[in-house]
């Protein structure tokens, strides 16, 4: 069995490409990455570091690279004879990903079972989003060769923070993970896949991850660095970031009670479980590593303006999600083109064009007026006009 995955990054290599590998899939990590490409196929192995209690190593071997930029006729052979497709790339570049998988269907026999693809990107519904790519990208052969793959959304969850420069290939991981994938597309031919659990419905678990994990990690880091403090560790020692973390959580999951039916009791238990997660003081994280790319993470379907704008249609609470969108606008790192960006527009448009343009939200929505609040704020405190 063979799997092809593209992004040869950390999460590649150290929660998806690990578990593929232990599922006996030959991995082929596809990128773009010179450097990466090279240093992997200059090892038999790497190791997955798991940091902090109950954290073991993984051995990982039977893996090689490709360079999609510099061969993508060798990609597009591998996706033809691959039994499984998978991403880590971030939902922006999908787009980029897709002509590869359009190439390799075209080699691809019809007589062999479909390809099975997965994106396993922090969004909701990822993988509906790369058929749509690669249905553009296919034009008029689309239907032909759609018909030799099958694609099932995912929900993963591991955090993997920034690697040192001098690790090599080796990726230092937490322990805890989560791969939910939804079950109905593949029949009675489930990917072998140890540790991942197959749902008929996986919106909860989407919902569930996105709205508790994805959010609660930007809230910590949002109010981190206005705080001052560098780690994620750190920033949740601090007991007002601590509050307002998990008054933003409790906000999110009083939607997901709402939205999916789920037990109370259970979402306390399991907000409890994240936030002793982002407690790991193994995990060397930043709360400049997690808070980049704020332009994004304040958009319509994300983790911040995503369940604020369910919980203000249903008449819920939304001030501490509002005032974890606050804290995104004061996220100002040099580094993150989207920082940049995102404080440019801050000083150039009014506010409500600011909220329009940023959030994806209609004027009339109810949870607007309060998002636009918080941008004056920030406008007047830059002195913005």
């Amino acid at each position: 069995m063979k799997a092809v995955h593209f992004g040869a990054g950390n999460i590649g290599r150290g929660f998806v490409g690990l578990l593929l590998r232990e599922g006996g899939y030959e991995v082929v990590f596809s990128d773009v990455a010179d450097a990466l490409v090279d240093a992997i196929n200059a090892v038999d192995s790497y190791t997955v570091h798991e940091a902090g209690p109950g954290g073991t190593d993984h051995v990982v071997t039977g893996f090689r690279a490709v360079n999609s930029r510099t061969d993508p006729a060798a990609v597009a052979d591998e996706v033809a004879t691959a039994d499984v497709v998978t991403t880590a790339v971030g939902p922006t570049v999908l787009r980029f990903v897709a002509p590869s998988i359009v190439a390799g269907l075209a080699l691809r026999s019809p007589d062999v079972a479909p390809l099975q693809v997965m994106a396993c990107e922090n969004a909701i519904g990822a993988t509906d989003l790369l058929r749509q790519e690669i249905t553009t990208a296919a034009g008029a052969d689309a239907e032909t060769l759609l018909a030799r793959a099958v694609f099932a959304n995912t929900a993963v969850d591991r955090i993997v923070p920034a690697q040192p420069a001098d690790g090599g290939v080796d990726v230092t991981v937490e322990p805890y993970f989560e791969w939910a994938i939804e079950s109905g597309p593949f029949g009675e031919e489930l990917p072998t896949i140890p540790g991942a659990h197959f749902v008929a419905d996986l919106a909860p678990y989407i919902e569930r991850k996105l709205f508790t994990v994805n959010t609660g990690h930007a809230a910590t880091a949002y109010f981190g660095a206005r705080a001052g403090i560098e780690r994620i560790s750190d920033a949740l020692a601090d007991p007002a970031i601590a509050a307002n973390v998990s008054a933003a959580l409790e906000e999110t999951s009083a939607v997901l009670v709402a939205e999916h039916g789920l037990d109370p009791a259970d979402l306390a238990a399991y907000r409890a479980t994240i936030l002793e997660r982002f407690r790991n003081p193994a995990l060397v994280d930043t709360v400049q590593r997690v808070g980049r790319q704020p332009l994004r993470k304040i958009s319509r379907h994300e983790r911040f303006v995503g369940p604020a704008a369910m919980a203000a249609e249903r008449g819920l609470p939304t001030a501490a999600l509002v005032a974890a969108v606050s804290a995104a606008l004061e996220f100002d790192d040099p580094a993150d083109e989207q920082s940049v960006e995102l404080q440019e527009l801050l000083r150039t448009e009014e506010p409500a064009a600011f909220t329009s343009r940023t959030t994806g939200l209609d004027p009339e929505h109810p949870l607007f007026p309060q998002i636009r609040e918080a941008v004056a704020a920030r406008q007047q405190h830059l002195g913005a006009a």
